[in-house]
């Protein structure tokens, strides 16, 4: 039995309310977060326009076409030293009652009730230059349904005459109208300490399990982990199978996540709390095929997204296998120097495949059949690992592992991934022992040089974490080839581990304290040729002066 592409076999796993991480572990899940301050509004009034100019960042995409922005995009910050997370959101853009066919819009509009639904204060974005329309008094009640304290922000006033026409807003019915310029920045500082007047006295969050001093001072910092591929590889579905919860749109329509969403995930394992913010991207497609402007700035908040991250997950669809976009996503990673998790998604699309197949291979080699000259089928785990690991070469130190999203398989796995490389990333190797490994390793084998010159080892230490990276004391560094630096890398890899980790080695050549001969000799012959020049000048001026001193000849 053969198969277009094949992946291993599945191994059963119970549903459980806790993912087991190891020993007690379990995912815990933060309970509403507190100073939270929502931006809503119709489409195409400036939200998000707003929320970079509130934050000082371009994170949100800002474009003309409305309905750019589905997801929240969340950022923590502080205003006069006071907390709260600012959360911009799509734009509704229905009516009450009115139903849509389209999957996305109605995610978006659901997307907007759960922000309003967690939200301390919430700001009302409206156009001033189109004044009160329709879908603004159907935003206003909604908002006036949900009993939060409401700011109406005009926005785009950009002139004194637009300045007065925004009390036309208050027959939404809200006390507060503050004119505001996105684009220009006025008004920002009034609108900002209305909402922070607005906000709790108290912040509270996600307590630790236990108040101790010991729990405190095991507590890890926070790692970002960008979940990163193709469009419609479960990019998205990975992240709301983690959290639980429906965090971000998924949609089978290819290109529907297009902000760069920050979604905080904390784990408990044997008492100490690792903190986590999941990155989920855009899906980048091939350079050619981006055809507008809102899917080039998609892409490039996906790239910017890996530069930030401390562990990128790349995920990989099962059912269309390793392609080259997925090849050209890999060396994107590669050239950032960012620890790597291979994630193979969907893999429940195998499963009664894979299983025939390994029945079938089973029976096989109970009959004792003979195989002389055929392929041998892939159907363990590893064999389908060395295989993704083949492929992908120049990222062979990432583990794979083998996931489905939609039925929970492995989950517990990645996590465990994910913490082991994030432990092999941050060891430090002691310098007595990171010389003795080099050095049996330079002279086990030594570069290739054109010239017939050795290399020699003095010395070599760890100068950062991440990624880890390693300075060599040589004598030559011309003769340090990219092929000899993979082979010293796999040998440090052989001692040390880190798996899922970039290893840089920088050679740096001994000073020389002799300069060359010829160096010498040619300084010699510039300065000998100097000398000469003048005992000639000298020679013909006395020539000359003795000459004309020299009495005349008697005849």
């Amino acid at each position: 039995m053969t198969f277009h592409f094949a992946w291993p076999l599945r191994q059963k796993c119970r549903q459980q309310q806790f993912i087991l991480i190891s020993g007690d572990g379990k995912i815990s899940y933060p309970p509403r977060v507190s100073n939270l301050i929502a931006i809503v509004g119709r489409p195409n009034v400036g939200k998000s326009a707003l929320f970079n100019r509130i934050i000082k960042k371009r994170i949100a995409i800002v474009h003309d076409q409305p309905g750019v922005t589905r997801d929240r995009v969340s950022v923590e910050a502080e205003w006069h030293g006071r907390p709260y997370t600012l959360v911009d959101t799509g734009g509704i853009g229905l009516l009450r009652r009115e139903k849509s066919d389209d999957v996305i819009v109605k995610a978006a509009v659901e997307q907007v009730e759960i922000a309003i639904e967690s939200a301390n204060v919430i700001i009302l974005v409206v156009n001033v230059q189109e004044g009160v329309v329709p879908l603004d008094r159907e935003v206003a009640a909604r908002l006036r349904q949900s009993g939060k304290p409401v700011l109406v922000a005009v926005n785009k006033v950009d002139t004194y005459r637009s300045e007065g026409q925004t009390s036309e807003f208050s027959q939404l019915g809200f006390e507060k109208i503050l004119p505001v310029s996105a684009i220009h920045g006025d008004g920002i500082e009034n609108l900002m300490d209305a909402a922070a007047a607005l906000l709790p006295e108290s912040r509270t969050g996600f307590q630790p399990v236990s108040d101790s001093t010991e729990d405190r001072h095991d507590a890890c910092p926070t790692l970002k982990l960008a979940i990163v591929g193709r469009p419609n590889v479960g990019k998205s579905s990975i992240i709301n199978a983690l959290t639980k919860s429906e965090r971000v749109i998924v949609s089978p329509i290819p290109g529907t996540t297009r902000d760069a969403i920050d979604v905080p995930f904390e784990v408990e394992t044997d008492g100490v709390r690792q903190k986590y913010v999941l990155i989920d991207t855009a899906g980048m497609r091939k350079t050619r095929r981006v055809d507008d402007s809102i899917e080039f700035f998609s892409v490039q908040r996906s790239e910017e997204s890996i530069i930030r991250s401390d562990i990128t997950v790349l995920v990989i669809d099962a059912e269309a296998g390793i392609t080259e976009q997925d090849k050209k996503i890999a060396d994107v990673i590669v050239e950032n120097r960012k620890a790597c998790i291979l994630v193979i998604n969907k893999w429940d699309l195998f499963d009664e495949q894979v299983r025939e197949a390994r029945t079938e291979e089973i029976a096989r080699r109970n009959e004792k059949k003979r195989t002389e000259g055929q392929a041998k089928p892939m159907t363990t785990l590893v064999e389908f690992g060395q295989w993704v690991q083949k492929k992908l070469f120049f990222l062979d130190y990432a583990p794979v592992i083998f996931t489905s999203a939609k039925s929970g398989f492995h989950l517990d796995r990645l996590l465990e991934a994910v913490r082991y490389v994030a432990a092999q990333l941050q060891q430090k190797i002691p310098t007595a022992i990171l010389n003795r490994t080099l050095r049996d390793a330079v002279e086990r084998r030594q570069p290739v040089s054109d010239q017939g010159h050795r290399l020699k080892f003095f010395y070599a230490t760890q100068v950062r974490s991440s990624p880890p990276t390693f300075l060599l004391f040589v004598n030559r560094d011309e003769i340090f080839s990219d092929q000899y630096k993979k082979y010293l890398a796999g040998e440090l890899r052989k001692a040390f581990g880190y798996e899922g980790c970039p290893l840089v080695l920088v050679p740096k050549p001994r000073p020389k304290t002799i300069e060359p001969m010829r160096k010498f000799k040619a300084a010699g012959q510039k300065s000998a040729s100097k000398q000469d020049a003048y005992r000639q000048r000298r020679h013909e001026r006395y020539s000359r002066s003795g000459e004309a001193k020299r009495p005349a000849r008697r005849r």
